[in-house]
């Protein structure tokens, strides 16, 4: 049965879930604050990572926050604030980080990616689309004994969970990037991961979905739902008031903003990225993680994209210079013939990244309401699990069995 479904928010995780219900049947409308063009799904290092299985609530991340808290320029930044919501997400966060935890998450956010990364080859197959992705995996470098010993470790956990991955020396890395000089002691080399150029799928994605009868409203803010009998029947932007079947709320870091109006408490909070794209010729040909420094590098169509940090200080549109230099120093150290220039730094850019309290995405209803489908709290993971979410948001919608157990995802899941 055809339904009319409104989406709030265009990141990939809203285009994903678009692409999806239209493959259905149902007429779907997407609703962004923004003009799309811009944000994390636009700025973010462009994995399709399986590698990535351990949620950020890991054990002892919560005490490298707390030593790095002082220190605006530290890879985790943590910004502390007398909010009741940071608060009650902190405290989550915090009984999240444990060795049980980590388990339990494995499996589920292996199975996401790997499906999203199944998903996004047959969107280009089957769509023809000609946006820049890439097969040749991810390389973990790094630069202290200690590090190198604990990529080892995950490398480990990771073969344990099916994934392909092998451990590196000088020579082997040098072997891969002839080219380019990389100042490490070894790394660890997932083969099962991809890279891809986001704001390319993001452009193709929007036109295919116009072409196929999506409708956009951009630059709208949605300012309230008109919810009777735990149904959402209207809801208004500040420029019309607009109705549906099925809503999904897949609004990013803003999600927990309009989620209180159906009376759900979303622990949510935004973890700001930055990113640096460098044209110059740095002969980088394979994704890497810097991983004393938790930076990204990614040669994408035309440009290397270098990444990271997470910031957790509420959404604000401050960029931290000292957050930008923390990676163009990152950057030269691991690679000594790469130096970002002066216009390259100041043209860095940001995204917000939402961030549930345990690291699994939100995904399904809420018994709060029947007609709302939550989509968010994916953290790091956006781009790397945006098709999988997509097709479970379009699978619930369809009141179709859904591909993977979402019961680990639920919104209303207590912490």
């Amino acid at each position: 049965m055809s339904k009319n479904v409104i989406i709030i928010g265009g990141g990939i995780i809203g285009l994903s879930s678009a692409y999806y219900l239209q493959k259905e049947g149902h007429q779907v409308t997407v609703i962004d604050q923004s003009n799309m063009d811009r944000g994390a799904s636009y700025v973010n290092a462009g994995y399709l990572s399986p590698s990535h299985i351990i949620p950020l609530s890991a054990p002892g991340v919560m005490k490298k926050g707390l030593k790095w808290m002082f220190n605006s320029s530290s890879p985790l930044y943590i910004k502390p604030r007398l909010d009741l919501d940071f608060l009650k997400w902190t405290w989550a966060f915090n009984k999240s980080c444990n060795a049980s935890h980590v388990q339990k998450s494995i499996p589920i956010i292996k199975d996401i990616a790997v499906m999203s990364q199944e998903l996004y080859d047959d969107i280009h197959k089957t769509e023809n689309f000609s946006s820049h992705y890439e097969k040749k995996g991810l390389l973990m470098l790094c630069q202290t004994e200690h590090m190198l010993e604990e990529e080892i470790k995950l490398a480990n956990i990771a073969k344990e969970n099916g994934l392909d991955v092998v451990e590196l020396n000088n020579d082997e890395i040098k072997a891969l990037e002839p080219n380019v000089e990389i100042n490490v002691l070894g790394a660890t080399y997932f083969k099962c991961d991809w890279h891809s150029t986001p704001s390319e799928f993001m452009e193709t994605m929007k036109a295919y979905l116009k072409n196929n009868g999506v409708v956009f409203y951009t630059n709208e803010i949605v300012a309230d739902l008109e919810i009777k009998n735990k149904t959402i029947k209207t809801i208004k932007t500040n420029k019309q008031t607009l109705k549906a079947d099925e809503f999904v709320l897949a609004a990013g870091s803003w999600t927990s903003m309009l989620s209180k109006k159906i009376g759900l408490k979303l622990l949510l909070q935004a973890g700001k990225g930055y990113r640096i794209n460098s044209s110059q010729h740095t002969n980088i040909t394979i994704p890497a993680i810097l991983a004393e420094a938790k930076t990204a590098v990614t040669p994408m169509h035309g440009f290397t994209r270098f990444a990271g940090t997470m910031e957790i200080a509420g959404i604000n549109n401050h960029i931290r210079k000292e957050r930008v230099e923390a990676i163009s120093d990152a950057v030269t150290r691991y690679y000594p013939d790469v130096v970002l220039s002066s216009e390259e730094k100041s043209e860095a850019t940001y995204g917000l990244r939402p961030l549930s309290p345990d690291g699994l995405p939100y995904i399904g209803k809420s018994s709060k309401c029947d007609n709302l489908t939550i989509a968010t709290g994916h953290a790091m993971m956006g781009w790397s699990m945006g098709p999988a979410t997509g097709k479970l948001v379009s699978e619930i919608i369809s009141d179709k069995k859904t591909s993977l157990n979402t019961g680990a995802l639920s919104p209303d899941r207590s912490f």
